[in-house]
């Protein structure tokens, strides 16, 4: 619509990245716009396409002042329709917790049918720096699931069992919902704060410590992002890093605009840390209630939705490492599932923009 084009400014010469972009937010917030897509009954077309391999770190290749453009473009716009949050607004000081917890942290791994994975992800734990933790193991997949067995080889009477080393447990469950089991190893919790570790992949050996150093630097924390390393599988069942691939920092979450950015982004990073009050009292994780999310994006819908009332503290050298691999949730995913997934986060960033307007208008 040539009117709308011309409504909007028309296209700004002076961006070098994503003139685009920005057309296209200006327009929004003066027209409705529609989206038509070719997936339904009684679409009138189809669009064909050569598939292409999905890698979805093909985002840290991008070039750094497109990046830092495309952060310009999005503020703009969230100042323009009243959700821009200004840095160090509504943050809370980090409740107590009410809990009375006795252990400094609790690391949470939901997990399903992964035997040949649980034991790394343990071993990790077990060998932190910070020994003043308990790893408790979510099970979805009732109790016939595989992994089971090589959890209990950690556990007293188990050959992996160590008599000093933090406690591993596990909850067993029949319900694949990992918002379900981050909540259920909430409520189970002995730590002061949660830590974040999924099931295929590890810690290193001062991630546990160097959260708490972030927490107890800052009282307005409510949440702790770290960095790190991707690793892949090979066939012989080695592992190998993949060096092509930096360690994965978010350097686009920043103190001063970070959680608006996130609007944009795709997420916040690893591994992630969060105080247990503040899981509690935030409302806990979300379980595929947010349309098109099938066990997908619940991380992500908390972390903005935590943004918004307290700080988050950033920790930008790697103790983490992502081990990628063939079962992988972000290995060979289909188109299909790549739509559906950002139709999740779509959705969450609307329900995002309308809170921090809300929230701006008092």
């Amino acid at each position: 619509n040539v009117s709308a084009i011309q409504k909007a400014g028309g296209v700004n010469r002076d961006l070098q990245f994503h003139p685009l972009y920005d057309l296209l937010l200006k327009i929004s917030e003066q027209n409705e716009l529609v989206h038509i897509a070719n997936k339904f009954l009684g679409s009138l077309y189809s669009v064909a396409a050569p598939k292409q391999d999905v890698n979805v770190f093909d985002y840290l290749m991008e070039e750094k002042g497109s990046q830092l453009e495309a952060e310009e473009i999005a503020t703009e716009h969230l100042q323009r329709i009243g959700a821009y949050l200004a840095p160090g607004d509504y943050f809370q000081k980090r409740p107590q917790p009410m809990h009375n917890p006795d252990l400094k942290a609790s690391i949470i791994i939901p997990v399903n049918q992964r035997p040949e994975f649980i034991g790394t992800a343990l071993e990790s734990c077990l060998q932190q720096t910070e020994q003043d933790i308990e790893v408790i193991v979510v099970v979805n997949g009732g109790a016939e699931d595989s992994t089971i067995p090589e959890i209990k080889r950690y556990q007293q009477g188990g050959d992996k069992y160590r008599e000093n080393a933090p406690r591993v447990q596990f909850i067993v469950v029949d319900i694949n919902n990992i918002g379900f089991c981050i909540n259920t190893g909430v409520d189970a919790a002995r730590g002061e704060y949660y830590v974040q570790l999924d099931s295929d992949d590890r810690l290193k050996p001062q991630a546990v410590a160097d959260i708490i150093n972030v927490f107890e630097a800052d009282s307005d924390t409510g949440m702790v992002i770290g960095s790190y390393d991707v690793w892949e599988k090979q066939d012989d069942g080695s592992l190998v890093r993949k060096a092509e691939i930096p360690t994965v920092t978010h350097d686009e979450w920043t103190p001063e605009n970070g959680r608006n950015n996130l609007l944009r982004i795709g997420g916040a990073g690893a591994p992630r840390a969060i105080a247990i009050q503040v899981i509690k009292n935030i409302g806990y994780f979300s379980m595929n209630e947010d349309p098109y999310s099938l066990n997908y994006a619940e991380d992500y819908e908390l972390v903005l939705r935590i943004s918004e009332k307290y700080r988050i503290g950033r920790i930008y050298h790697a103790i983490y490492d992502v081990i990628r691999h063939p079962g992988g949730t972000d290995h060979s995913i289909d188109q299909e599932t790549i739509d559906r997934n950002d139709e999740a986060k779509d959705w969450m960033r609307k329900a995002a923009i309308e809170r921090r307007i809300k929230l701006n208008l008092g």
